[in-house]
Formats: C-alpha cells, structure tokens, sequence
C-alpha cells in the first residue's frame, strides 16, 4: 500500500487509509480506538504519565509490526539525493505597535471574556478574527469586527472610521496602492525580503496564503513597489493555470512574483520557476501547508531553496502551529517510525487559543525542550517532525542564519523574535 498524506489530524484518518487496504487488519473503527488511537495519543502528551508512556510506546510499536508487511513509505527526504540544498525556516514575527494594541484589546473585551466562559456559540469567528489580525488590520472591517477598537487605533485609522466603515472596507478591496505596511510585522518583513531578493539577486517568488484578501494584499504591496506578478486563485480555470505557471516558469520571464491561494493551487503545481517560497500564514491541517510549500522544491529545480513560515508570535497563529507541530511529530512515530521524538504538547496547551501571550518572544520555543540545548550552530541530525532538532535563532542571533536576505531584511528594525531553520542535506551530496 502505498499513499501520499496518511496521517493530517488524527489516527483515525490513518485507520481508514489501511482498512481500505486492507479491511479488518486492525479490526473495527471503535476497537483500533479502544487498542491503538487512544494509549498512542495519551502517551504523545506532555503531562503523560510514566505509565502512560510505556503503554503508548508498546501500543506504536505494536501497531507497526501489523501494519509493516502491507505498508510503503516513501517520504521526500529522498529529492535530497537529486535536488539543491534546501533551508526552511519557521519565522516568529513580533506584532506592530497596532496589532498588538487590537489584539490584546479584543482579548479582554466582553466578546472574548463570553467566548471563553462558553457563552458564545460561534468559536470560529473569532478564531478566524484574530488570525486575519495576524496577518493585517485591514483585512477586517475594525468597526464591526471589534466593537470599540477606535479607542486604541492610531489617529488615522480614527480619521477613517469617522468616514464611516463602509468607505473604510471599500479601501481594502480597491485595485489601489492604499496599504498601510506597517500595521503588520509580517508584511514589513516580506517587503523588506522582497527588496532585498530584488536588488541582489535573479531569483523569484512564491507567496502563499489561505486567504485571497491576503492576496489582494500583496497586489497592492506589488503595485507599490514596481514588482511584477502573477496570481492564481480559486477563479481561475484549470487551462489558465497552466499557461500561467508554464509562463511563469520560463527561464527568461521576468515576472517576478506567483501570488498562490493555498487552497486552489498548493498541491500539485510544479513552480520551479522560483526557488523561494514564503507561506504567509499558517493552515490548520500541517499537511496542507506541507504541499503548498513544496511547490518549489520539484524535479527540474537547479538553484538552492529557501523556504519561509512567516507565525506572528504569541498569537492564535503560534497556537496553529503548535498543533500542527504536534500532528507532525504524531505522524512521525506512526507512519514514519522514527524514535525518541520529545512530548512538547499537552492538550491542555493546545485548547489554548485564545491566551494574551503577545508580549513573548515565542511560546513555542520556550516549550520546547531543545536538544543539545540551543547553541545555534547546525546539529548534526536534524528530524523534519520535530522542530526541536532543527537549528533556533534568536533576534540577536540573526547573522548567523544561512540565508543571507533574511539576514539583511531583519537587519535595523524590532520585527524578528525567532528563527527556526531545516537543512534538507549537505551541499557536497547535492548531484547534477
């Protein structure tokens, strides 16, 4: 049996895969529950018990010797051996001034203090709020969405709202150049990358979100900047796709950046026209984002890759991340095999959603118990599922990343809190 994506949020998803395959290798949906999903999971958490571990670790290793014989597991570390170096790197980004100053005061508003007291019945639309915050104000229409936040905006965001809200939310959506960069630390940062990739380099640019306000986002930070774009979403046909990407492609095009929806095109594209990659927000299901980054890192690819996660620290967005984390780190030990991977989580942690941590550097970071601790040099063996074997950076150790824009592009302003990096293999076992 072989398959691409067995496990994105749960066992059960796992269960269905090899039943499939197999019907009744693992019994009935309730007994796998009963025998494998629920000690395998309750061993994976931080607060587990000893007892509890040694049970989960019997349990995995238990459900692997049935599964072996029908199970092929082929991951992408094996590229490694035909394709360029590849660096990812998990950017924390602090919030702006006026991100910071909405996020915290819709947190201590009567609508969240109701969600978190069970009273609100309607979880995801405040979920969905903070991470749009995350991402940019202007992507929500500030008024409506939080009721009395004209009380910490900025003078001009006041002067707007006096115009009325409507004229407000029409600015945002307008083919114009009206953006306010620095409302949002990750875009400060992205246009500072992109300036910087410009001016010193040949290569181009994949920028991907969930949301296509995010991408009429980047349209204006284009237009703004004379950079030249492609973009696909959702509204387009399958034969336009095509002929954008083969465009987009061509050695000699000088289009500079893809605006990708991850939703429409993050599985499956081959965009080796570009070897940088930067995913602007984080989605619920690791797999999904896990696609939608490899877009650049295909066969055909012949320049290094650089890889970005842009998390706004402290925010809803960290708390995604973690939970992605932690599914990754769960798929690791079942489908992957690999062992001794640390428990980070508990699930006490990743109910937390929303928890007003936006002052911290990370919260991830300071979860984590980091291996050989964190002399920020590249350890030897790095585990893609478990980001505490990846190489960590702090703000003030920026100079020593290994991608020379990212670098630069933090270099002289306060956006930077952490940086995680992944070396995909040496450069000396690259091959032509």
């Amino acid at each position: 049996m072989s398959f691409l994506t067995s496990l994105k949020n749960d066992l059960s998803e796992y269960y269905a895969l090899v039943d499939f395959a197999c019907p009744g290798l693992l019994g009935t949906p309730s007994q796998f529950t009963r025998n494998f999903e629920t000690p395998i999971v309750l061993g994976r958490d931080a607060e587990a018990t000893e007892e509890q571990r040694v049970k989960g670790d019997q349990k995995l290793q238990l459900l692997n010797s049935i599964v072996d014989p029908c199970l092929i597991r082929r991951s992408n570390d094996l590229l490694s051996k035909y394709l360029p170096v590849k660096f990812e790197h998990v950017v924390f980004c602090k919030l702006s001034p006026v991100q910071s100053r909405l996020y915290g005061y819709f947190l201590n508003s009567k609508a969240a203090k109701k969600l978190l007291s069970g009273q609100d019945t309607q979880p995801l639309q405040s979920i969905t709020l903070l991470k749009k915050l995350s991402n940019h104000p202007e992507l929500l229409n500030l008024l409506e969405a939080i009721p009395g936040c004209e009380t910490v905006l900025p003078e001009l965001v006041s002067e707007r709202s006096a115009a009325g809200s409507r004229a407000m939310r029409m600015s945002s959506r307008e083919g114009g150049t009206d953006i306010h960069i620095s409302w949002s630390s990750k875009l400060m940062l992205l246009d500072r990358m992109l300036s910087q990739i410009k001016r010193q380099t040949d290569d181009k640019v994949v920028l991907i979100s969930n949301y296509t306000q995010t991408l009429d986002l980047f349209e204006k930070l284009c237009k703004l900047r004379n950079h030249s774009f492609l973009r696909l979403d959702g509204t387009m046909t399958s034969k336009k796709r095509m002929a954008l990407v083969d465009r987009f492609n061509n050695p000699i095009g000088t289009d500079f950046l893809f605006l990708l929806s991850s939703k429409a095109g993050g599985c499956g594209l081959n965009l080796i026209g570009a070897n940088r990659i930067v995913l602007f927000d984080p989605d619920w299901n690791p797999a999904s984002d896990q696609q939608a980054l490899a877009r650049v890192w295909r066969d055909g690819q012949k320049k290094v890759c650089f890889i970005y996660r842009l998390i706004a620290a402290g925010t809803i967005e960290e708390k995604v991340f973690q939970r992605q984390s932690h599914k990754q780190t769960l798929s690791s030990c079942v489908v992957d095999k690999e062992e001794d991977l640390d428990r980070h989580f508990s699930k006490n942690d990743l109910r937390d959603l929303f928890t007003n941590n936006i002052s911290c550097t990370t919260d991830t970071h300071n979860t984590y118990k980091c291996r050989s601790g964190c002399d920020r040099t590249d350890r030897p063996e790095m585990t893609y599922g478990d980001l505490s074997t990846w190489t960590h950076f702090a703000a003030e150790d920026r100079l020593r990343l290994a991608d020379q824009v990212l670098k630069v592009a933090a270099a002289d302003c306060d956006i930077l809190s952490y940086v995680f990096q992944y070396k995909s293999h040496k450069p000396e076992e690259t091959t032509d």
